[in-house]
């Protein structure tokens, strides 16, 4: 888990709160970002957080303030915590990236109150944004559309022909005159 103590202004629009939490949450498809407010003789040493792959623990000068399930499993090694200041006091901010970053929460914790997703929109995103495997995913998809459209043979079309050729090459004694492709 990263622990970074900085100096920053909050500027993130934080959309998910209740007063039955002591924390307010927003989130990405990426993650989930959890800001509890702390007082200003709170410093890192006073703080503990203790992120598994689905469990969250936070402790405040030795009390929990957070404990319990994650609504969905988290990567520990790339998520972390660190303390913001801003004109509204001092912030404890867990960022928690998710395992699988296709699917809303209702909640960060199972148990505490749950938002309705079906009223999320969604951010833009950009193909930077995605990992390896759903960037080409994304990307061929992309290709194969604007090939489409200019009425020209998608990628898995062009495989099939390119077989064609390298097969039509092996065996040239063959009569290949009344092969259709599409």
């Amino acid at each position: 888990i990263k622990k970074k103590e900085k100096m920053t202004t909050l500027s993130t629009d934080v959309v998910n709160s209740s007063p039955d939490i002591p924390y307010k949450w927003s989130q990405t498809l990426q993650e989930a970002t959890i800001y509890l407010p702390i007082g200003e003789d709170v410093n890192k040493k006073n703080i503990e957080v203790k992120i598994t792959k689905t469990h969250l623990t936070v402790k405040i000068k030795g009390e929990a303030v957070i404990d319990g399930e994650l609504y969905k499993p988290v990567k520990v090694g790339d998520s972390s915590w660190q303390i913001d200041t801003g004109k509204d006091g001092r912030t404890l901010v867990i960022d928690l990236t998710r395992s699988n970053a296709m699917e809303w929460w209702k909640s960060v914790i199972q148990g505490h109150p749950e938002i309705d997703t079906t009223k999320l929109e969604p951010e833009n995103s950009k193909l930077s944004d995605l990992d390896g495997e759903t960037r080409s995913v994304v990307e061929k998809m992309m290709f194969d559309q604007r090939q489409k459209q200019m009425g020209l043979p998608t990628s898995e079309e062009m495989k099939k022909q390119e077989m064609l050729q390298q097969f039509m090459k092996q065996n040239p004694n063959l009569d290949f005159s009344n092969v259709k492709t599409n």
